[in-house]
């Protein structure tokens, strides 16, 4: 195999800072160009993150920004869901009593979790600087089906809740029902690539919906800048999906052209550029995507593992 063909994303060298926004009282995102944003809720004694860092030495920024608002002793994290650039800096958190997800993604640790990490380190070196340090799979010591809440004191609820199976089988959204902010992970995303390897394309619309349904004011995406006011979130969620029926429209007319999966990645790609391809990461995620949706309307309900050499296979048969 010719190896020299590598990820879009492997030339992506430009550092990005994240910063602390302040969304609601005691309510913060904290927010990349188009790196995958996290968050974090300040209780009346104790502080809740949303998702974390890829590694350890990046989520220690994050915790020295968290200390420059609050003191208060980090005691829950939830994930969002599990891909390895969000969960593994769990680690620097040393005070945190539990890790909180769904029951999917507790499968999916299981099922696939160091899979996903080893595919992950190579598709996105800068994101993995420090990789050494993370001492093994970030695994919920809690999990939960179908919704739970937290309670920060006062009437600050944090709710989380499964809307179905989308980005991934095990997708939890974080709602603040008193402030309207809600925290997406990426079943929401602001003009960036949507990434569908791993997901359940048919039924994510029906996500985006009980999305739409919460009718946020403030939502925080997977990926991309907050967005502010009722408009831009219903937006941001009509994009995302718009670029999900995109996909699998232009993949179900190569299949009954007969195409191979090829045919169909070029297709889909003359089909999204001009609407999406200046988006960021949409390079890196189409070959993903269109892989993942001819595997789906061909049958095959549950997405197949990615392994760090059947990546480096796909990228080399679509883009090579």
């Amino acid at each position: 195999m010719n190896t020299t063909v590598s990820f879009a994303s492997a030339s992506d060298t430009r550092e990005q800072k994240p910063q602390v926004r302040e969304l609601a009282p005691n309510v913060y995102g904290y927010i990349s160009d188009f790196d995958p944003n996290c968050g974090f809720i300040v209780g009346d004694e104790h502080v809740v993150l949303i998702d974390t860092r890829p590694t350890p030495r990046m989520a220690r920024d994050f915790l020295a920004d968290i200390r420059r608002v609050t003191g208060k002793p980090i005691k829950f994290i939830v994930l969002t869901h599990y891909h390895a650039v969000r969960v593994m800096g769990a680690s620097a958190f040393d005070e945190v009593q539990a890790i909180i997800a769904s029951r999917g993604t507790l499968d999916w640790v299981r099922e696939r979790g160091q899979a996903d990490f080893d595919s992950e380190v190579g598709r996105f070196p800068r994101l993995f600087a420090g990789v050494e340090e993370i001492p093994g799979l970030t695994v919920p010591s809690m999990s939960f089906e179908g919704e739970m809440s937290l309670w920060l004191g006062g009437a600050r609820e944090v709710r989380l809740m499964c809307l179905g199976r989308g980005h991934s089988g095990g997708d939890t959204v974080a709602w603040l029902p008193d402030c309207g902010v809600l925290f997406s992970g990426d079943v929401v995303e602001n003009r960036c690539g949507v990434y569908a390897g791993d997901a359940y394309i048919q039924d994510w619309a029906g996500a985006l919906d009980a999305v739409a349904a919460l009718e946020p004011a403030v939502l925080v995406p997977g990926r991309g800048a907050v967005l502010q006011g009722p408009a831009a979130c219903a937006e941001a969620i009509a994009l995302t999906k718009a670029f999900l029926s995109t996909l699998l429209a232009s993949v179900r007319s190569g299949i009954d052209a007969g195409e191979s999966l090829r045919g169909c990645f070029e297709r889909a790609e003359e089909a999204m550029k001009s609407r999406f391809g200046d988006w960021p990461v949409f390079q890196h995620v189409l070959p993903f995507d269109v892989s993942r949706a001819y595997d789906e309307l061909r049958g095959i309900e549950h997405p197949v593992v990615w392994t760090a050499e059947r990546d480096r296979e796909l990228w080399q048969a679509l883009r090579g």
